[in-house]
């Protein structure tokens, strides 16, 4: 993850074209007309040994020839030499190339091979680079055009990613009918270097582009893209069109859980995670970049919508149900107003039919009423050619009006020639047009849709003080020996011992490998019982008839035993059948769940919760979320759901207490987290009966693995291994660990706690308060990029007395420091604890030089500075000290 030279490749004073030419139809031509033609003011270079002159510039023969100071490479020579002139680059000291060759990876080893050399030479002398197999980049606000693109787009704010040159060429198209303009556009290709991770990072940064829009074929370093993605979205809108939806991927079938966890549906788990809105086609794509181009985001569900005629309408409001949604509910008092100036058949509702002989000033009136109403969020201005309407002098009125309306305005002139210049009038005014309702409403819902997954990724969650019990110690022996004894699953038994460990609720089971022990099982339990199949080759023990329920006698034990054994021996001819297991019969349960786990080769752990039992494939009632869980993403993970609907009561179902079901959620995750070398987990069914669960089913499926926890998930999670306890100077005991989400109520207390100095010391401002934002930043924090911990002292109620962090530079391996004690604290050894702590965690993740600024009146922290062996210099007409120290 790194911006490293970013700024230099998109914003180059000088640029050499490689490959450079005057050969119509060659793409050297194409990049020199390019550039000439877009009015670079930077210095071109033309590069090319069998010319003098290109274009009637001085031309190179070869990179080493160039005057040092060039920033940017475009390479369009054969691949096969791209690595030597990747290194003379470097050599030279450019920032970056830009390789729009073919024939890397997608030609197979060859390829590879040739890409493999251009990163090494690459990382040798920290050049990037872009592609290869890739159409080029564009910066419009240098008017540069690195590409071979057979035209510009306009300047705008968005920023266009996308791995395939053809979509690139065929949003520059529509962009351009549509008059939306981007900041920057960049094919990124086969991805050798800078990836989709390194953009979000870069094009986050700066202010001049407004949203991310990508189109994504895969994705290389998923954690890094995951860690960007968050830190982005909770500023600028990101949409993403991933192809491969298909069913391609392999579905595991050692699992109910497996089978379910396809992998275009892991996409969409770690997509919603990340913030980003995921469209499935390219013309919605566009939709949405269109809408965010031209207007801003839907504040609410409420859509007015205005037509000329009832079928369009009709039309919209259908579209909105197929979503979930519904009009805005008009007031009577925009009823009443309404009612004032249209007709008298008007449509007395939302959609607004105005009816089609209503001439256009009696529709911009409409227009004008629904904008200054409350319940409107968004408004849908639709019309076609119906009755006396004149579709292109309406658009031309409208235009001025629309422009000083505050909601999100869209319109929808439908029909086809007859209405197309009515369409370029919008067009040309920055009005967001749609030649069809439902394209309109779809684009309205899902930017709504992704307000509100913002604003959930903006929640502070609620504090919670119940710390997890978990026998980790316990755990860790099943697995290990399990795995030390070859074994690639677990016995029921032993899979409800681990997850009774991690604090699941599980019924009591024992194996039984003769019908008398089954038989003195059941009578020590007691009846009715239940008979499963215990062996490892049978994963679903109902497909072999290998359950028996409802067993209320000793005969009926008997006899079940027999049939079990001999049906199982018949399904799987060989298997190693350890007997039967033997459990209390739950009777009648209100309703079966299933929590599960599974292992993605790319995505690690996904976590699957849903109505369970026999029928879990067949009615697919399942979410998707990836670990680590809190409360909030447990309660959203159970609402999308239809069984959630029956887990707070429904009808004579006793409710359930939900905070229990989001708990083995969260224990769930936890253990997965925990233990890399479960690959497959299953606790199906968890019954359900008066209020009360239990896992009476599960399996766990296991392999080696050589990755260390928690480096095989996408999203960093809490280290507890910076857990650690200390002792003031004076003797007072305190605990330092890594900052939660749910400490913002601690960290106002302990921000109202400090003295006007102390903030002014830590902020170099007066701030006078935090505001949600600054709570958001300062504790939920991504720790593959910060470090924060805080000192805590007292236990009802626990307070903060201290707090430090290491907030990690992009190209990870620098990062600056800060530290904050509370004034009645200050002198304690507190701030040395934290710093030292933070400074042994950056160590661990390969950062190599901390620094920060200090005021001179901050003696405190100088002396802590020297103690902790930073080195100290003063800035340069300034009253502050740069404290740096290297790891």
């Amino acid at each position: 993850m790194s911006t490293m030279n970013l700024q230099r490749l998109f914003n180059p004073k000088s640029v050499a074209i490689v490959g450079a030419s005057e050969k119509q139809g060659s793409v050297g031509y194409a990049l020199m007309k390019n550039f000439v033609e877009s009015d670079f003011k930077g210095d071109i270079f033309p590069v090319n040994p069998n010319h003098r002159k290109v274009m009637g510039m001085s031309c190179a023969a070869n990179v080493q020839a160039l005057d040092p100071g060039v920033d940017l490479a475009v390479i369009a020579t054969p691949l096969a030499g791209t690595p030597q002139i990747v290194e003379a680059c470097g050599k030279k000291g450019l920032a970056g190339a830009v390789i729009l060759s073919s024939g890397g990876r997608e030609i197979g080893a060859k390829g590879h091979e040739i890409e493999a050399q251009i990163l090494a030479k690459a990382r040798i002398h920290g050049i990037r680079i872009v592609g290869p197999n890739c159409l080029g980049i564009m910066n419009t606000g240098i008017s540069l055009n690195a590409s071979f693109a057979h035209l510009s787009p306009k300047p705008g704010s968005i920023a266009f990613l996308s791995q395939s040159g053809a979509v690139c060429t065929s949003v520059l198209d529509i962009a351009n009918r549509e008059n939306v303009g981007f900041s920057h556009f960049v094919s990124l290709g086969s991805m050798v270097d800078v990836d989709f991770a390194d953009m979000i990072d870069y094009l986050g940064s700066l202010s001049s582009v407004k949203s991310i829009v990508m189109y994504m074929e895969n994705i290389t370093n998923i954690r890094n893209f995951m860690s960007a993605a968050r830190s982005v979205s909770r500023l600028k809108p990101i949409i993403a069109l991933k192809s491969g939806r298909s069913a391609a991927g392999a579905r595991a079938a050692a699992s109910h859980t497996g089978a379910m966890a396809g992998v275009d549906a892991v996409y969409d788990a770690a997509f919603e995670r990340a913030g980003i809105l995921r469209v499935a086609e390219f013309e919605e794509l566009f939709d949405c970049s269109e809408f965010l181009a031209k207007q801003p985001r839907p504040s609410g569900p409420g859509l007015s919508i205005i037509t000329n005629a009832g079928g369009p309408g009709v039309m919209a409001a259908d579209a909105l149900a197929s979503h979930g949604m519904e009009p805005a509910l008009l007031s009577r008092e925009t009823l009443g107003k309404l009612t004032q100036i249209l007709p008298g058949n008007w449509s007395k509702g939302n959609p607004i039919d105005i009816l089609g002989d209503t001439d256009s000033a009696l529709y911009m009136e409409t227009v004008q009423i629904c904008a200054q109403a409350p319940e409107t969020d968004g408004l849908l201005l639709i019309c076609s050619p119906a009755g006396t309407m004149d579709t292109l002098s309406l658009a031309e009125a409208l235009v001025p009006l629309l422009k000083t309306i505050r909601c999100p305005v869209f319109t929808a002139w439908i029909g086809g020639d007859n209405v197309n210049k009515a369409r370029q009038v919008f067009n040309q005014a920055g009005i967001v047009t749609y030649d069809s309702a439902e394209q309109a409403v779809r684009a309205f819902k899902n930017l709504y849709h992704y307000g509100q997954n913002i604003k959930r990724l903006h929640e502070i969650p609620v504090r919670k003080d119940v710390r997890l019990l978990i026998d980790r110690k316990k755990a860790q022996k099943i697995v290990w020996d399990a795995l030390a004894a070859g074994e690639q699953s677990l016995l029921e038994p032993r899979a409800k011992e681990l997850l009774a460990a991690y604090g699941i609720p599980v019924n009591e089971t024992q194996i039984a490998d003769s019908p008398e022990m089954a038989l003195a099982i059941s009578e020590k339990l007691g009846y009715p019982v239940a008979l499963k199949i215990c062996s490892p080759q049978i994963s679903h023990k109902s497909d072999c008839s290998g359950v028996v329920l409802n067993l209320e006698t000793p005969e009926a034990v008997k006899t079940a035993y027999a049939r079990i054994m001999e049906a199982a021996m018949a399904f799987v001819p060989g298997a190693d059948i350890k007997g039967v297991t033997v459990q209390a019969m739950l009777r009648d349960p209100d309703y079966e769940l299933i929590i599960g786990a599974k292992k993605d080769a790319d995505f690690g752990p996904v976590i699957v919760f849903g109505m369970g039992g026999v029928m879990t494939e067949v009615f697919e009632d399942i979410a998707m979320g990836l670990p680590p869980l809190n409360h909030s993403l447990a309660r959203q993970m159970i609402g999308q759901t239809k069984i959630s609907k029956v887990l707070s009561g429904f009808r004579n179902i006793a409710g359930v207490n939900l905070t229990q079901v989001e708990e083995i959620l969260i224990r769930t995750g936890r253990l997965v987290t925990d233990f890399p070398e479960i690959t497959d987990l299953d606790i199906n069914p968890l019954m359900v009966k008066d209020g009360k669960i239990l896992a009476v089913d599960a399996r766990i499926h296991m392999a080696p693995c050589k990755e260390i926890s928690p480096r095989h998930l996408i999203i960093s999670s809490y280290p507890w291994e910076y857990e650690s306890r200390g002792r003031t100077m004076d003797g007072h005991d305190f605990f330092v660990r890594p900052i939660r989400p749910d400490d913002a109520d601690m960290m106002i207390d302990h921000f109202n706690s400090l003295s006007k100095r102390s903030i002014y010391m830590r902020f170099f401002s007066p701030l006078k308060q935090l505001s949600q934002q600054m709570l958001i930043r300062l504790t939920q924090i991504d720790y593959d990029r910060e470090i924060a911990l805080v000192a805590l002292m007292g236990q009802d109620p626990e307070k903060i007395i201290g707090v430090s962090r290491i907030i990690g530079y992009f190209d990870g391996s620098q990062a600056e420091f800060a530290v904050t004690i509370c004034d009645d604290w200050q002198g304690q050894g507190i701030g040395a604890a934290l710093l030292s702590q933070c400074l042994a965690a950056a160590r661990n993740q390969g950062m190599k030089k901390i620094m920060g600024f200090v005021l001179a009146e901050n003696t405190q922290m100088l002396k802590l500075g020297k103690k902790l062996g930073f080195k100290i210099k003063r800035v340069v007409e300034s009253s502050e000290f740069e404290l740096t120290i290297d790891l």
